[in-house]
C-alpha cells in the first residue's frame, strides 16, 4: 500500500517511513507527490488539525493520505504549548526550536522538578480515497528539564526526559525513540485500526 503524508517536516517524514516500512506501507512525500500547499491549522485539538490537513490535501490526490498533528503539553502550564507547539515563540525559521525551547524554560524558571510533568501527543489521521477516515493517538509521558541535552530528535527533545530512561528524547538514538516515541504509539494504534477495516 502506499499513502501520501501530508508534512513538509523531513524529521517528520523519516520517523513515519521508518515506522510504517516495517507494515510494507510505503510512504510518498508531497514534493514528490507535486502538492506544494500550506494547509492552515486553525484547529483547536490535534485531532483537528490532523483531519484538517488529511482532508485538504486529499483533495489533491487519489491516494489514501495521512497526516500528524503532534506537540507538547506541560500539565502546569494547562497543557502549554499544545497544539501551537511549533509557533510557541512566534518565530519561524532555522531559529524556532532554539527560541520555543527558551521560552518554555522562561515560563517553567522557578518550578520544582517533580511539577515540570509533561506529555507529547501525536494524532495521526488518515483518509482515504473511499471518503473513509482513521484517527489515531499516542503519547510518551516524561518531564521538562532544565538545559537542553542531546543531539537526536528536534523540536522539544533536548528538553523532554522521558519517563523510565533519564535521558533528554534527544539522547535516545533514532532506533529506540522509533519504539517508544508519541508517534511511534500513534502509529502503533493506527495500523490496529486500519487492519480492522
Amino acid at each position: 500500500m502506499k499513502m501520501l503524508v501530508a508534512t513538509n517536516n523531513k524529521h517528520k517524514l523519516e520517523e513515519i517511513g521508518a515506522i510504517l516500512k516495517e507494515l510494507d506501507i510505503d510512504i510518498i512525500s508531497m514534493e514528490q507527490a507535486g502538492i506544494n500547499i500550506e494547509v492552515d491549522e486553525t484547529g483547536e485539538t490535534f485531532v483537528e488539525n490532523a483531519l484538517l490537513k488529511a482532508r485538504e490535501i486529499a483533495k489533491l490526490t487519489d491516494m489514501a493520505v495521512i497526516s500528524d498533528d503532534s506537540g507538547l503539553e506541560v500539565f502546569i502550564l494547562n497543557g502549554q504549548p499544545g497544539v501551537k507547539s511549533a509557533r510557541y515563540s512566534g518565530v519561524d525559521g532555522e531559529q524556532k526550536d532554539t527560541k520555543n525551547n527558551e521560552k518554555l524554560l522562561k515560563n517553567l524558571e522557578n518550578v520544582p522538578f517533580e511539577q515540570r510533568g509533561a506529555r507529547f501527543c501525536s494524532v495521526i489521521a488518515a483518509v482515504f480515497p473511499n471518503g473513509r477516515e482513521i484517527t489515531a493517538e499516542g503519547y510518551v509521558y516524561g518531564k521538562i528539564g532544565y538545559e537542553a541535552k542531546g543531539s537526536y530528535g528536534f523540536g522539544y527533545d533536548p528538553l523532554f526526559i522521558v519517563d523510565g530512561y533519564d535521558m533528554t528524547m534527544a539522547e535516545i538514538n533514532t532506533e529506540t525513540k522509533n519504539k517508544i516515541s508519541h508517534r511511534a504509539n500513534a502509529l502503533k494504534d493506527f495500523v490496529q485500526k486500519l487492519k480492522a477495516i
